[in-house]
């Protein structure tokens, strides 16, 4: 089985070298399309590979990312981001995958992908001759097909020094003027004006959003987003709804039930602040559902809400096992320590 790693990169010298050694040996093929770089992005590409394209850039990541698959040769095509990197522990997973691949006959992998404090899930790798394409202008994705296997490999995004910039939201306001968007990119174009603080837009788009036909985690998502736009202009109610909401779409994810905390706790309404916290750390694990997880949303963050919503209430005793939990979970963590240093002060059952 030969293995083709995919990568779309512009002006990514500080970091492709990063992301090309942690893959060394791990994959049989790299094809890079530099999409118009200006800095030293294809010289450093082309010490790992000779397999180095120009792709004149459209405004459109998947045209980028389905050129670049059209160049590859190998059996399996595998993408990641310059930012992106396979951290050491991977590489007998890596290994193993492909084993398991061969022995499944699959034709997509979908595996965990990792971004500072959430976890999702991505599709990885697929059948060169299964017939994928990327699909959506900005946010792109490959709608699955055939034998789809899940897989415990992980990719790691790294944080970069690139400023996020309007780019993606330009992307969607022409491609919007030239058609109507899909559910998923209405979600995802709400998400941009969110972004931009243009809430009342953001609004607008998430709320067509949730009118339509759209993937119940999107919509579960839109609520989250929503639920922000309100809160940013002071309409709290609003906030608490949009977040009541998204209860329809399936059940409570923790990092909502998070959010229910914080609006009753600043409002200083803490026991019902209490009992959302108290639900959060009961929510499940929904990565698998396609969510973006912040596994903290179940463990640290209700507890430090908790910590704060008992001290209030007069519950000192509750309120101190709180943080006690908080300490064994998160030592270093900011508000632990500010925490640490406030019950050190006296304040003891």
């Amino acid at each position: 089985m030969k293995l083709s790693l995919c990568m779309i990169v512009k002006n990514e010298a500080s970091v492709l070298a990063r992301c090309l050694d942690s893959v060394r040996g791990a994959v049989d093929e790299i094809v890079i399309a530099d999409t118009g770089s200006t800095d030293e992005t294809p010289a450093i590409a082309r010490r790992y590979t000779d397999m180095v394209y120009p792709f004149a850039w459209r405004d459109d990541f998947s045209a980028a990312r389905n050129f670049c698959f059209s160049k590859a040769t190998g059996d399996y095509l595998m993408w990641m981001d310059a930012d992106d990197v396979l951290t050491p522990d991977m590489l007998p997973r890596l290994s193993a995958l492909r084993a398991r691949i061969q022995a499944a006959n699959a034709d997509m992998v979908v595996c965990k992908y990792v971004s500072g404090n959430l976890t999702y899930l991505r599709e990885r790798i697929v059948r060169r001759d299964a017939g994928f394409c990327w699909a959506g202008r900005v946010h792109e994705c490959i709608p699955p097909h055939g034998a789809v296997i899940y897989d415990e490999l992980t990719i790691t995004h790294l944080p970069t020094e690139k400023p996020r910039g309007s780019r993606n939201l330009a992307i969607y306001e022409a491609w919007r003027a030239e058609e109507p968007l899909s559910p998923r990119d209405m979600f995802y174009y709400g998400r941009e004006l969110y972004y931009a603080r243009r809430y009342a837009d953001a609004k607008t788009a998430l709320c067509a959003m949730l009118d339509g036909d759209g993937w119940y985690v999107n919509k579960i998502e839109a609520c989250k987003v929503l639920s922000a736009c309100h809160a940013a202009e002071g309409e709290r109610e609003k906030a608490i709804k949009a977040l009541l909401q998204s209860f329809f779409y399936g059940a409570p994810r923790a990092d909502v039930c998070c959010a229910l905390g914080k609006h009753f706790r600043e409002s200083a309404r803490y026991r019902e602040a209490v009992f959302w916290y108290e639900a959060a750390r009961t929510c499940g694990d929904h990565t698998r559902e396609g969510d973006f997880e912040d596994a903290c949303s179940r463990t640290l963050y209700p507890l430090l809400g908790l910590v704060c919503s008992h001290w209030a209430l007069g519950q000192t005793r509750e309120a101190l096992a709180c943080h006690e939990a908080c300490e064994r979970l998160a030592p270093d963590h900011p508000a632990v320590v500010y925490n640490r240093a406030f019950f050190a002060q006296g304040a003891k059952p």
